[in-house]
């Protein structure tokens, strides 16, 4: 019996791989993406203590489909907006075993253009 790779499966193995040289401390929080077919997710998290200190969505903007561009570079200011209302300006990007590229990257470049640095 072949079996087909499952692509979520090399992704989480990836992202567990960029997770053993990035840590996001109090100082320096780390940006985390997950992305779905349907919707785009950031969180700012502090591994130290081990809480998420910001968090956005595409399911927080009204009347827009959650899974193009023009939503993540949304999601990406909206998560720069509320980091920077907590006194957040530098944070570690991870993108999550994703490539960086589409909306991973336009939900970075939203985030840089809300005033966050990385």
């Amino acid at each position: 019996m072949i079996t087909k790779p499952n692509s979520n499966k090399a992704r989480l193995k990836r992202h567990k791989r960029v997770r053993n040289h990035i840590s996001g401390t109090a100082a320096r929080p780390r940006l985390n993406v997950f992305r779905s077919l349907n919707n785009i997710y950031a969180q700012v998290i502090d591994d130290v203590a081990g809480v998420t200190l910001v968090s956005a969505s595409s399911l927080e903007l009204k009347d827009t489909y959650g899974g193009n561009k023009e939503a993540a570079k949304a999601v990406g200011k909206l998560v720069a907006e509320k980091a920077l209302d907590k006194g957040i300006k530098e944070v570690i990007f991870d993108r999550g075993g994703y490539l960086y590229h589409g909306r991973v990257a336009e939900l970075a470049d939203g985030a840089r253009e809300g005033g966050l640095e990385f």
